[in-house]
């Protein structure tokens, strides 16, 4: 691709072309993702992605140690969602081990997955309008978005790379005061919500920077393998709560959202949807909360039968999902990732092409990419 790059074209009043370095260091990519944009004045008429620079080898790693020594690196995966990544490989696991999970740590799971999705949802829109010139978004996002950790830090002990689930369940049962917190938190919420969308969706220069920006037909999203409000930005119904249930999704009743147009005005309506229909599974699960053991007896040491799985989920970025392996022992014989941020970043070239170098930052943060899962 790099090679390709360099060929010239023909440009607009024969120009001279120009390669332009966005990144590695560069506060719109979010992370260290170098985007090599060759323009012509300021219209982008290619691009190539060189990532690579945080690479830590996880699923490689994932050899050398036990099943439950694994799980913390999925916390760091994608690193602002890990209790999401936690949900995939425990259940995985627990898929090889044939384990039934009581249904009280089903529920405490989806409740801390979905107040997890809330929480990127807001960083990502805090950043991705800071990005484009909102500076008061991102204190309203990051306002909100502090009572979540708030309630996880309590729980977990962790505000970030919350180590929330076990294989075979949770660790040990919420706090007597969680309930309380959550139900307090999502009592303010949706006027919340209301106030960013308030702040925006009105807003003419926030209208110029996304609307028609980063069209992307249903037919190539499916064609790319894209997955999560990217997908569902360009109207394809496809979310894995709904398609192939997981944990205890298949309890609750909600909606998935859909655009119209494929653009980054779509995707960004897709997302503030999705906060809301997060608080209704959320007050579900709250008011159908079993009693009971948060944890299935599992052996002390963890030695699924030979075999292979691949178990998904629906993460705040699209399907994260992990294959297995195993030959029997204490180890995963192989152990791979498909990471939805990773697969989600190849629709950048196609929707940016055409558009101006100041596009570029808002379409890269309407696909909500994270390095540590690009990178694994």
């Amino acid at each position: 691709m790099q090679e390709e790059i360099t060929k010239p074209r023909e440009t607009l009043l024969d120009a001279e072309e120009m390669v332009l370095n966005m990144g590695p260091q560069h506060p719109s990519t979010h992370g260290v993702l170098r985007v090599l944009l060759k323009l012509d004045g300021e219209t982008v008429i290619d691009l190539d992605c060189d990532i690579g620079f945080l690479h830590r080898g996880v699923e490689k790693i994932a050899e050398q140690d036990t099943y439950a020594m694994i799980t913390p690196y999925w916390d760091r995966l994608d690193y602002v969602a890990a209790v999401s990544g936690d949900l995939c490989y425990v259940e995985g696991v627990e898929k090889l081990l044939q384990v039934e999970v009581p249904r009280r740590a089903e529920y405490l799971r989806v409740i801390l997955t979905e107040l997890q999705r809330i929480a990127s949802h807001l960083l990502w829109l805090g950043t991705h309008a800071i990005d484009i010139g909102a500076v008061t978004v991102l204190l309203y996002c990051f306002r909100e978005r502090e009572e979540i950790l708030k309630i996880f830090e309590d729980f977990i002990g962790a505000r970030l790379t919350a180590h929330a689930f076990r294989i075979g369940g949770l660790w040990w049962d919420v706090y007597p005061e969680f309930e309380t917190r959550v139900r307090d938190f999502l009592k303010i919420f949706p006027d919340r919500i209301t106030e960013y969308e308030t702040l925006l969706n009105t807003n003419r220069i926030w209208l110029s920077r996304t609307v028609g920006i980063g069209v992307l037909p249903a037919e190539e999203a499916i064609n790319l393998s894209l997955t999560g409000p990217v997908l569902r930005g360009s109207g394809v119904n496809y979310d894995v709560r709904k398609a192939q249930p997981y944990s205890a999704y298949a309890d609750f009743d909600f909606e998935v959202p859909l655009g119209e147009n494929g653009d980054t005005y779509d995707r960004y309506l897709i997302r503030m949807e999705e906060m809301r229909q997060s608080i209704r599974i959320i007050e579900q699960a709250l008011d159908g909360l079993p009693e009971g053991p948060v944890m299935a007896k599992v052996p002390k040491v963890i030695k699924p039968p030979a075999g292979e799985v691949y178990h998904s989920i629906e993460a705040p970025k699209g399907e994260l999902g992990v294959y297995l392996v195993s030959d029997g022992t204490g180890k995963p014989y192989r152990m791979r990732i498909r990471p939805p941020a990773y697969i989600n970043l190849q629709s950048l070239k196609r929707m940016a092409i055409g558009h101006l170098v100041a596009d570029v930052v808002a379409i890269i943060g309407t696909i909500d990419i994270v390095l540590g899962e690009v990178d694994r």
